[in-house]
C-alpha cells in the first residue's frame, strides 16, 4: 500500500483540529482553553509515538513496529517495509558472499583477497595449508609480513605480476609454489598461491633425461663420425653407390651432433647455469657474430647490414647472450633466399635496449607464430631437414630471455619477410642508458 502526505493535508488536518476545538469552546465559552487543551493533548499524543519510535529503533528486537493509527500507524508501515526490503537484500547479499566463499573453498589454490596496500581481508583454508595465513586471525597484517621469503620481497618491489614467482611453502620445504598476483575489482587485490611441486618434479625429471641422453649419445655418434671418416679417407676405392652411403652417413651423424648439442645447450641454459653475469658490451658482441657468421653465407651471398646506434651494455651472462643472439642470426641466414637482405641493428628506444634482426625472406603465417618457440616445432618440416634446423633453435632463446627479463617479439607478414627483435627491461641496462 503507497501512502503519501502532503503539507497540505498536514496543514488542512491541523487547522480543523483548531476549528473544531474552537467551536467546542465557544459552545462552553472557553475557546482558548479548549483550543490550547487540544494543541497540548496534540503535542503529547505525537511526542508519545515518537518515544515509542526511538525505543523501536534502538531498544527493541522485535521486527515488527508498534501498533498505531492515523500518520504514525503508515509511518510505521513504511518504516516496517524499508525495513523487510533492507533485510531481503542482507539476506540476498549474505547469500552471494556464501557462495563465493564456498566457491573459493572448492579451489585447487590458496587464495587471499588484499587490499590495494597489501592487507589481508580474506583468505580459505587452502591458504592456511600452503601459505600458514590464518584467516580472520590475520586480518589486516600485510602479507610481506607474513611471507618473508627473499623473491617474494623482490617480487612485490617489481610490482610487474604478469610472470608468477615460485618460492618454498614457509610450511613445508618439499612443498614448491607458484604465485601470481592479479587486479580484482577497483580496490583490491587477488593472490593465488598453487602446488606445482609434482610439475617441478616431472619437469626436472625430463630436463635430467634429455641432459643424460644427450650426453651418452655424444660417445656413439663420436664413433660412428670417425669411422665413417676414416673409412673416406681410405684409399680403398669403393663403388658409387657405397660412396654415396658413407657421404650421406656423415651428413646424418653430423646433423644428429648438431641436435645433441643444441639439447644440451637447452638443459644447461633451463638448469639456471652458474655462469656468472656481468656487464656485457653488446655492441662488440653483436659485431663479433655477424663476423663469425660470414661462413654460413657463403653460399646465399645475403647483404647483411649493421646498424648499431647505442653502446648501452646488459647484465647478464655473456655465453647465454651469445647463443641468443646467434641462433636469430643464424635463422635468418638459413631461411631467406638466396642475394636476400638481413638487416641487425642494437637500438636503445625509449626504456629499452633492442636487438632486432629483420630479414625480406618468405615470412611467417600467422597461425605458426605463437608456436614458434616450441621445441621441435617446426613450420615445414622438408626445409628444416634441407637447412639443417632442429626446432630448438627459438626455444634456447625464449629460455635465454626468461633469464634477463627480456622478451621475443615477433613480427612478421607471410611473403614480406619476418623481424625478430629482443627487448631487455631497463633494469638490466647499464646506468648511462638510464
Amino acid at each position: 500500500m503507497y501512502f503519501r502526505l502532503s503539507f497540505k493535508n498536514i496543514v488542512s488536518r491541523f487547522f480543523a483540529i483548531l476549528i473544531a476545538s474552537a467551536f467546542v469552546g465557544w459552545l462552553f465559552d472557553l475557546v482558548l482553553l479548549v483550543m490550547l487543551a487540544s494543541s497540548i493533548f496534540l503535542l503529547l499524543w505525537h511526542y508519545h509515538h515518537l518515544f515509542k519510535l526511538i525505543k523501536w529503533l534502538w531498544q527493541s528486537k522485535a521486527l515488527s513496529p508498534p501498533q498505531a493509527n492515523g500518520v504514525w500507524g503508515y509511518l510505521y508501515d513504511g518504516l516496517y517495509r524499508q525495513v523487510k526490503q533492507q533485510r531481503n537484500k542482507q539476506k540476498q547479499l549474505n547469500e552471494k558472499i556464501r557462495r563465493f566463499r564456498d566457491g573459493a573453498e572448492a579451489l585447487p589454490d590458496a587464495a587471499l583477497m588484499l587490499s590495494e596496500e597489501l592487507t589481508i581481508e580474506w583468505g580459505n583454508k587452502k591458504a592456511q595449508r600452503l601459505l600458514g595465513v590464518r584467516w580472520p586471525d590475520d586480518f589486516g597484517l600485510r602479507i610481506d609480513n607474513l611471507l618473508r621469503a627473499p623473491e617474494f620481497a623482490d617480487y612485490l618491489a617489481l610490482e610487474n605480476f604478469e610472470s608468477p614467482c615460485l618460492l618454498i611453502s614457509p610450511l613445508h620445504p618439499a612443498v614448491q609454489l607458484e604465485i601470481r598476483i592479479m587486479a580484482y575489482g577497483s580496490e583490491h587485490v587477488l593472490l593465488l598461491a598453487r602446488d606445482i611441486s609434482n610439475i617441478q618434479r616431472l619437469e626436472d625429471m625430463r630436463r635430467d633425461f634429455v641432459a643424460n641422453v644427450s650426453h651418452e649419445l655424444k660417445t656413439p655418434l663420436t664413433v660412428v663420425r670417425g669411422y665413417v671418416e676414416m673409412i673416406q679417407a681410405s684409399k680403398a676405392s669403393f663403388e658409387p653407390h657405397w660412396q654415396k652411403a658413407f657421404q650421406t652417413i656423415e651428413e646424418q651423424v653430423s646433423r644428429m651432433d648438431r641436435l645433441v648439442e643444441q639439447l644440451l645447450n637447452l638443459a644447461k641454459i633451463e638448469n639456471n647455469s652458474n655462469d656468472e653475469k656481468q656487464w656485457v658490451d653488446m655492441a662488440q658482441l653483436i659485431t663479433t657474430l655477424v663476423d663469425e657468421v660470414a661462413w654460413l653465407n657463403q653460399d646465399k651471398q645475403h647483404a647483411i647490414t649493421l646498424d648499431i646506434s647505442s653502446n648501452v651494455k646488459i647484465w647478464g651472462a655473456e655465453t647465454e647472450l651469445k647463443s641468443a643472439c646467434a641462433n636469430l642470426l643464424s635463422n635468418a641466414i638459413a631461411y631467406t633466399p638466396p642475394n636476400g637482405c638481413i638487416k641487425v641493428s642494437w637500438q636503445l628506444q625509449d626504456d629499452k635496449a633492442i636487438f632486432s634482426v629483420k630479414d625480406n625472406g618468405d615470412g611467417i603465417k600467422p597461425e605458426h607464430v605463437n608456436r614458434l618457440t616450441e621445441r621441435f616445432y617446426r613450420i615445414d618440416k622438408s626445409r628444416s631437414r634441407d637447412t639443417g634446423g632442429s626446432g630448438l633453435g627459438l626455444a634456447i632463446v625464449k629460455h635465454v630471455l626468461q633469464h634477463h627479463q627480456a622478451e621475443l617479439v615477433i613480427n612478421s607478414h607471410w611473403g614480406k619477410g619476418s623481424e625478430f627483435s629482443i627487448c631487455f627491461d631497463q633494469s638490466t641496462l647499464s646506468d648511462t642508458a638510464r
